[in-house]
């Protein structure tokens, strides 16, 4: 019997043989230096925020370049698939706009070089396997799992490195005619790769993140071709990324110590090896030690948690920028009026360790965010995320649409515009004492006047002679003054410095009083502009209930 016939065998029913996807599939026209990259999920569960950070570094890097980006679905591990898997993905990728020129849609593929579903790409990689097979570079095992089992224990009893290499690789030196025979007997198969390495001896490779890399050549013997005659990830990312014309591998650094053996097959298949770039994982504080975000461990960890808070995914993607590259804050410091998307992302600029994942810096950059957002901007997002989370909250919303808007307005245009929404779900929390609906305090936070009889005499004073709708806001803010003044405290805040025993207070104190008593709160945005919308009918009837 031939090889050919050998891997006939093997792996009868193949349609074509690897020439014919050669050809199927040939180099991009790209201008030199483009990126051609992927991002290559499995629909395992939801998206990590790692995952979100990669799938962002490999748009970015293929975009600037003026390359290709893919979505590429690897699901040959059915078994860890779940029901409608791939849409979650793509649902989450496009809320963070991260936009892919070819792949896998719901409608279908886009491009010249799919399918982008590796479960659909079969065929393809049973027939780069038999020419392997052909070239004795692979060979079928019919170890089972049990036997594995058994060899892994007793490899771990005397304390050798684990795997199916060596003495271990039981299947390695069959004839064909043995093999034959066990086929023939029933015996079930996979494929190995026949690896020429040498554990002993080091493979050296540049990582576009890391540098100059060094770590022990693959010499075991690892599976291509599963049972169900599906691939290994290991197998089928390299023929994919082969004809796709992956230019950049960019993964996650996990994978880092696979290189050896995913360049090794790479080089026995005839391909071209493609280049690296492994980015060093997001880490989290725990107990004082740094460890890696997990999807067990903290809510943080998926995208979810980050829709649920009402984070938009603007200020997501603004804070991934600057994990990806240290400098990328002062460049947008520096160049206030471009687009964050002009910012050249560099992987020299990667750390090579663990990155910290900073939630409180998140939180600022939304705060950031969201203080530059139009009020009706704040409403539309708001009341999008209030249906979502908040169904009541968002009927109020709607209710008083208008109303609404004005208060998101409030302190938001001018220099330094208000920040206190850090994320949606706080949006009640920080405007809820303005709503007749809502407000029902459970205490006032009266700050140096907590007489009652002090805050009354403010309190009605204020309203009965000074407040007018019609005042603007120096006008108001000089009646304040005359209002401190006239009963004993220091409208001028120099004077009152100077000479504080002359006063019971000063101006703040007042303004204090009235503020307490309309919002319940000690911190709010601007007074004079709280009061306008209120409105005197519903500021007496707030003074009245703080006095009670």
């Amino acid at each position: 019997m031939t090889r050919e016939e050998y891997a006939d065998l093997l792996l009868p029913n193949v349609k074509h043989d690897y020439n014919y996807y050669e050809e199927l599939y040939p180099e991009r026209n790209l201008k030199e230096g483009a990126m051609v990259t992927r991002y290559a999920p499995s629909p395992t569960g939801f998206i990590h925020i790692g995952a979100l950070y990669t799938a962002f570094i490999c748009s970015k890097m293929a975009r600037q370049s003026e390359g290709v980006f893919y979505l590429r679905i690897e699901d040959t591990d059915q078994k860890r698939t779940i029901d409608d898997g791939v849409n979650k993905i793509i649902e989450d990728l496009s809320k963070f706009n991260i936009k892919f020129d070819e792949g896998f849609t719901k409608d279908g593929d886009k491009g010249n070089y799919g399918p982008y579903m590796q479960s659909q790409r079969k065929d393809i990689y049973q027939a780069y396997a038999k020419k392997l097979i052909i070239e004795d570079k692979a060979y079928p095992c019919f170890c089972s799992e049990e036997d594995g089992k058994k060899d892994r224990e007793t490899q771990e009893s005397k304390k050798e490195r684990l795997g199916y290499y060596g003495k271990w690789a039981k299947c390695r030196n069959l004839t064909m005619e043995e093999a034959i025979e066990k086929i023939n007997n029933g015996e079930k198969y996979i494929i190995r790769l026949k690896s020429p390495g040498d554990f002993n001896k080091r493979f050296t490779f540049k990582d576009c993140v890391k540098g100059k890399s060094e770590l022990p050549e693959n010499d075991e013997d690892f599976i291509i071709i599963k049972s169900d005659g599906l691939p290994t990830y290991h197998f089928a990312h390299a023929i994919d990324d082969h004809l796709m014309h992956t230019t950049h591998i960019i993964r996650s650094d996990e994978w880092y110590p696979s290189v050896p053996k995913h360049t090794q097959l790479f080089v026995m298949l005839g391909f071209k090896v493609p280049k690296y770039a492994h980015i060093s994982p997001l880490m989290i504080e725990d107990n004082g030690t740094r460890r890696k975000i997990s999807k067990r461990k903290d809510p943080e960890a998926a995208v979810s948690f980050y829709h649920q808070k009402g984070i938009p995914n603007e200020a997501i993607m603004l804070y991934l920028e600057t994990v990806a590259n240290s400098n990328f804050e002062l460049w947008l410091e520096q160049n206030k009026d471009k687009d964050p998307d002009e910012f050249v992302l560099d992987f020299k600029k990667m750390s090579t360790g663990g990155t910290l994942f900073d939630y409180d810096k998140l939180i600022n950059i939304s705060k950031n965010y969201i203080s530059k957002l139009t009020a009706e901007e704040v409403y539309e997002l708001a009341l999008q995320h209030a249906k979502l989370y908040d169904k009541d909250f968002a009927d109020l919303l709607e209710k008083h649409q208008d109303y609404s808007i004005k208060i998101f307005n409030i302190e938001r245009q001018q220099k330094k515009p208000r920040k206190d929404i850090a994320y949606f779900s706080d949006v009640k929390n920080q405007t809820w004492y303005m709503y007749d609906e809502l407000f029902n305090p459970e205490i006032y936070e009266w700050q140096n006047i907590k007489d009652r009889v002090e805050q009354e005499l403010i309190i009605n004073t204020y309203l009965n002679e000074y407040y007018n709708v019609e005042d603007d806001k120096n006008t108001w803010f000089n009646k304040m003054q005359d209002l401190a003044n006239k009963l004993g405290y220091a409208g001028d805040m120099k004077a009152y410095k100077e000479n504080p025993e002359n006063y019971k207070g000063n101006i703040t104190d007042v303004s204090m009083v009235l503020r307490v008593s309309l919002t319940s709160k000690s911190m709010t945005p601007d007074l004079y502009d709280i009061m306008r919308l209120l409105g005197l009918d519903r500021m007496k009837k707030r003074a009245k209930m703080s006095l009670q």
